[in-house]
């Protein structure tokens, strides 16, 4: 049976509530009420549609990331980077904050990055998949007020001036313009609303060469195959971290961007040759939904710092906190 959207999400798109198969437009796109949730009408590009498969695909396998040993540690690398969120949802605020998960998926980050501050809030999730229907039984299995919304984020028919906190983890990487879709986010904020990020960053030679052409062979395959084709890689990965040797690089490789210095051998194929992610309380199954989450999606672009700021002037916002691994870019700005 199909669960109605709350009455506050539809103010947010500024359009009357609807009941199934009923139509609107916003912003020159069209949406139709299915199974209580409004969702895009007009077909994605090529690219974005098969990323909308991949993590429909993905998100759909509760069983394997819905695991206290799988959250515990995604919280940790969470709370890491983004410090304490309480404040951004202050109750001085004046109103019921609202959260837009930019990209929710299953609900699994915001989950675990608000945790109980969301029974204040509204929580608005969006994607680009069918996701969202996980997420929406994911959060009302929790008992938290949410919204949903299955569109390309580029799109949503949210009013401007109308969020407190937009968060999106490791989600515009994977659109098809992700500059204009950070601007366009940016533009749906409170004046004094925070944007919470999180970015693909670029990598060595090696590793960018071997992330484009494993992704360019997973195109071809439904998300099944790609899931299996992934596994002997993940199982190279689990091989090299169970030896847990370390080695001196001895010299800086500046051709390769490898610098010198002790690594185990697993982290060094990890991020100088192939992702092949291992952790040693971690099920193949858990190993493998990594890799298959960098690998499997045709949208995956990779920035840089530069980039990054250069976004948030021209959307008009303040950095608050940056954070800069290897891996990706996170960032906490404020719109003036």
């Amino acid at each position: 049976m199909a669960r109605p959207q709350p009455a506050w999400l539809y103010q947010l798109l500024g359009v009357a509530a609807a009941a199934d198969g009923n139509k609107f437009s916003s912003g020159g796109t069209e949406f139709e009420i299915r199974d209580g949730i409004p969702r895009q009408v007009v077909q994605h590009t090529e690219t974005q549609q098969q990323t909308s498969d991949s993590f429909g695909f993905k998100w759909a396998q509760t069983e394997i990331y819905d695991q206290p040993e799988f959250l515990a540690p995604i919280r940790d690398w969470l709370v890491e980077r983004y410090g304490d969120i309480a404040s951004y949802l202050a109750p001085d605020l004046g109103h019921v904050p609202v959260i837009l998960d930019a990209g929710c998926g299953g609900g699994m980050s915001a989950i675990e990055m608000f945790g109980e501050h969301l029974a204040r809030c509204h929580y608005v999730g969006a994607d680009v998949s069918t996701a969202v229907d996980v997420a929406q039984q994911r959060l009302a299995e929790k008992k938290i007020d949410g919204g949903f919304i299955q569109c390309d984020l580029g799109a949503l028919p949210i009013q401007n001036d109308s969020i407190d906190v937009i968060f999106s983890e490791g989600v515009l990487h994977h659109t098809d313009t992700p500059r204009e879709t950070f601007l366009r986010l940016a533009k749906i904020l409170r004046p004094g609303g925070h944007f919470l990020f999180y970015i693909y960053r670029k990598k060595g030679p090696l590793r960018e060469f071997t992330d484009d052409y494993l992704r360019d062979k997973l195109q071809v395959m439904t998300p099944q195959e790609g899931w299996d084709s992934l596994m002997p890689l993940t199982l190279l990965g689990k091989a090299l971290g169970e030896l847990n040797i370390e080695i001196d690089v001895p010299e800086d490789i500046d051709l390769l961007e490898i610098p010198k210095g002790k690594i185990n051998l697993q982290r060094l194929f990890y991020w100088h040759v192939a992702k092949a992610f291992y952790r040693d309380d971690w099920s193949i199954d858990q190993m493998n939904k990594i890799n298959f989450d960098w690998y499997a999606p045709a949208n995956a672009s990779r920035h840089t710092e530069s980039e990054l700021r250069e976004w948030c002037d021209e959307a008009g916002l303040t950095i608050k906190r940056e954070v800069i691994e290897d891996a990706g870019i996170t960032m906490i700005a404020q719109r003036s």
